[in-house]
């Protein structure tokens, strides 16, 4: 006799002939085929496996149950137990699993389970490396999926077009998607809409507007004009690379649109300042007869706060909880503390971060601490970054702002505790960079970068606009260069950041009143901002630049921020 497991997935005592379990197993396979449509009915169809004896091991039935799991998005943790009762099972039941985790907001064990696969001599199929490298993209690990990526090319799968399409969206790295899908066309491989999708996103990371614009051509050459998807994806890069006019008529010439195709061009038109068009939109899209989801507030919300709507804010969120009885999740809690934050009410915020219903994670933390850093509240900044050490005590971002602040008050003494702290702890900083696209090129540059084969024609402009700006009244904000040294090394510092470097290039490179596009990672300094606007005066240069948190379209000496960001 076997002791009754604990467990509420034990098999029952009771047994019943085999050609009666083979029937019940047929019927709950068939359940689970075609009338399992929630969780609750899920586990009604495994309690009843159960019940009349269906063995946990049957690979059949469990291939199924997992299958059913992953699809309603059940936990992964129900799904692995289930997994490890499976005897011997199949690549197909190996594949679902991995594309469970793929989909979970803990991706990292599809690959162990990847790794389970070859001692358990179980070859990967087709079907394989796409889930797994989803995972990892997820992952954000670049050199496993470098691994897997030559894996998968020795065993033969790399040509395969969903293993390309996985490629293209795991390498973060744009450069190497653009290259990767340039490749799939000289070997006779057609993209298709999730290529597109794929290339559409890579171009608006780069900024590659002229690349984006072809591949919109060719896009409808090769019969995706009416894919919602890949419009969308074709809306979102041209919001992204600061065109939102081209974004708009893409919007308007849509056949169909869906509640991404308004979210995309709300968020679109607020990064870009236009934040009155973006509540118009809004408006429209109600008129229109579409109800507004939690995506769509976070597009309305996000234009409220990169633009300083505050009552209007506050008004919105209440009619997403009052009119259309929509719970707000934390990425709305998260733009209001923004809102709140960006206007210089930074006690305010806090005290909404103490009233939340939820507990506030690292992100909203983070929100929190940019303002205290822009606002100059030191006090507050150091009970955020207790909160941040608790929740990720290793985020480089979080020892930066903090040491800028400190550098801002002229506390060396405690910039240099952090930055201790940093190398102790082995934090390296994110350097800041700088994307343009030139001649279907897109050139990249860090701080003080010297390893451009046009060096010295770049270092020569540098100094050429500074001499045009001084003699415009600039003055270099030193302010913002927060270490301890000398006035004129600050200066010096002031002139190589990224941005400057980058439309320095193109001003050697392009023709006179061509505009420039600049995709830059991190936040534009005050000084950097103040030379781009006069640049585009004196130079007579649209200068468009994409910074880690909204655009700036630099016009005649003017910003369409208006100093707001």
């Amino acid at each position: 006799m076997h002791s009754k497991q604990s467990t509420p997935l034990a098999t029952p005592s009771s047994t019943a002939p085999q050609n009666s379990i083979a029937n019940i197993i047929k019927k709950c396979v068939t359940l689970l085929q075609i009338c399992v449509s929630s969780k609750l009915q899920l586990k009604q169809v495994h309690a009843f496996s159960i019940k009349h004896g269906v063995p946990l091991s049957n690979p059949d039935f469990g291939k199924h149950l997992i299958y059913g799991i992953v699809t309603l998005s059940a936990s992964m943790s129900y799904a692995h137990k289930i997994f490890s009762f499976i005897q011997d099972p199949n690549i197909f039941t190996w594949n679902t699993m991995i594309r469970g985790y793929a989909e979970s907001e803990n991706p990292s064990p599809a690959y162990e389970l990847y790794n389970k696969m070859h001692y358990s001599c179980i070859k990967p199929d087709t079907h394989t490396y796409p889930f797994l490298l989803k995972a990892i993209a997820k992952m954000a690990d670049v050199r496993l999926g470098e691994m897997v990526h030559s894996v998968a090319l020795r065993n033969g799968f790399e040509s395969l077009l969903f293993v390309q399409n996985g490629l293209v969206h795991m390498y973060g790295r744009p450069n190497e998607a653009l290259t990767l899908l340039r490749e799939m066309c000289f070997e006779g491989v057609s993209p298709d809409g999730f290529t597109m999708v794929g290339l559409f996103s890579a171009c608006a990371e780069l900024g590659a507007l002229a690349l984006g614009r072809r591949a919109h051509v060719y896009m409808s050459k090769i019969g995706l004009g009416e894919n919602i998807n890949v419009n969308n994806a074709l809306l979102d890069f041209y919001a992204k690379c600061g065109s939102i006019r081209e974004a708009k008529k893409v919007f308007d010439d849509m056949e169909e649109r869906n509640m991404v195709s308004w979210s995309s061009l709300i968020v679109g038109l607020a990064v870009n300042g236009f934040g009155k068009e973006a509540l118009e939109c809004f408006k429209e899209m109600e008129r229109e007869g579409f109800m507004p989801g939690e995506a769509t507030f976070v597009g309305v919300l996000y234009a409220c706060s990169h633009c300083g709507m505050v009552d209007e804010g506050y008004n919105y969120f209440r009619r997403m909880t009052n009119e259309y009885k929509i719970v707000p999740k934390i990425e709305h809690f998260g733009c209001m503390v923004d809102l709140l934050g960006r206007a210089g009410l930074v006690k305010e915020a806090y005290e909404y971060i103490q009233n939340m219903p939820m507990l506030p994670g690292a992100v909203i933390w983070r929100t929190l601490l940019g303002a205290c850093t822009t606002h100059g509240h030191s006090g507050l900044a150091d009970i955020a970054r207790t909160k941040l050490l608790q929740l990720e005590p290793k985020h480089s971002g979080d020892f930066v702002l903090l040491s800028n602040l400190y550098a801002s008050k002229q506390r060396w003494l405690d910039v240099q505790r952090v930055r201790r702290t940093m190398v102790g702890e082995r934090v390296k900083k994110i350097p800041g960079h700088s994307f343009v696209e030139l001649g279907n090129h897109v050139h990249e540059f860090y701080m003080g970068d010297r390893s451009h084969p046009q060096n010295e024609e770049i270092y020569a402009m540098l100094v050429e606009i500074t001499k045009k700006l001084k003699q415009e009244g600039y003055v270099p904000r030193t302010e913002n260069v927060l270490m301890d040294i000398e006035e004129e090394e600050k200066e010096n510092a002031l002139s190589y950041h990224s941005e400057k470097i980058a439309i320095a290039f193109m001003l050697i490179n392009t023709p006179p009143t061509t505009p420039i596009r600049v995709i830059k990672n991190l936040r534009v300094c005050a000084d950097c901002h103040l030379v781009i606007k006069l640049t585009s005066k004196v130079f007579n240069r649209e200068i468009v630049v994409r910074d880690r948190s909204r655009f700036h379209h630099f016009k005649d000496g003017d910003c369409s921020c208006r100093d707001y960001w």
